[in-house]
């Protein structure tokens, strides 16, 4: 699975990961918003038993496939976890 990785200008440590480059639409505004405008940082292919540095590969795997997107915040950010999608 391809996936397309960008970086929050407005929240530190925040990236919003896409299963299409630039499909913003399958991100629900809500969440969209508080990101800000967001930097194009990397592209990759997300196998089955990848490790991320941080979070789970199956969860974002998982997220990519069901909704289009993940977003990681920072661990400080959500308690007991390291991401959330």
């Amino acid at each position: 699975m391809r996936c397309y990785v960008y970086k929050s200008r407005r929240r530190a440590d925040t990236y919003l990961f896409l299963a299409q480059r630039d499909d913003f639409a399958r991100v629900p505004e809500a969440l969209r918003a508080p990101l800000g405008d967001l930097d194009f940082t990397l592209e990759f292919d997300l196998t089955p038993g990848r490790r991320l540095v941080r979070g789970d590969g199956e969860a974002v795997r998982a997220n990519l496939a069901d909704r289009g997107f993940h977003i990681q915040f920072p661990s400080s950010e959500v308690p007991g976890a390291h991401d959330a999608g």
